[in-house]
């Protein structure tokens, strides 16, 4: 029955503001509109509402990811505009910061957003 509808996912924020500029000018997420609540996006047919909270903790897990193609030159092109990726003492990564699954078939990069939400690349 769901497995035919659109998706919404929700990401919270303390800073509205500050979480546009970073969806949309460094991800490349569509601006639809502001409605005082959330702010919505798109992606790729996605809606994403960036939820005004308040004051949160981050989850300590990924909340929100992006299947890439080709996840290291997907890590290069963010960290030419600034995105630090994150780095873990229990995975081995390479240089750029990809972590290899065991068997090889699925690659993961990890990023934070401004409020410090986990958020990934992916590649399988």
């Amino acid at each position: 029955m769901l497995g035919q509808t659109p998706i919404i996912a929700f990401i919270p924020t303390r800073d509205a503001a500050q979480s546009r500029t970073f969806y949309e000018d460094l991800l490349g997420l569509r601006f639809i509109n502001d409605d005082k609540f959330a702010l919505v996006m798109e992606a790729n047919g996605t809606m994403i509402r960036i939820v005004r909270v308040g004051n949160f903790t981050p989850a300590p897990f990924t909340i929100l990811g992006w299947q890439v193609k080709d996840i290291h030159q997907s890590v290069a092109d963010l960290t030419a505009k600034g995105l630090k990726f994150t780095r873990y003492s229990h995975f081995e990564q390479s240089p750029d910061g990809v972590w290899t699954a065991p068997g090889g078939a699925a690659k993961v990069a990890w990023f934070a957003d401004p409020d410090g939400n986990t958020l990934s690349l992916s590649q399988h």
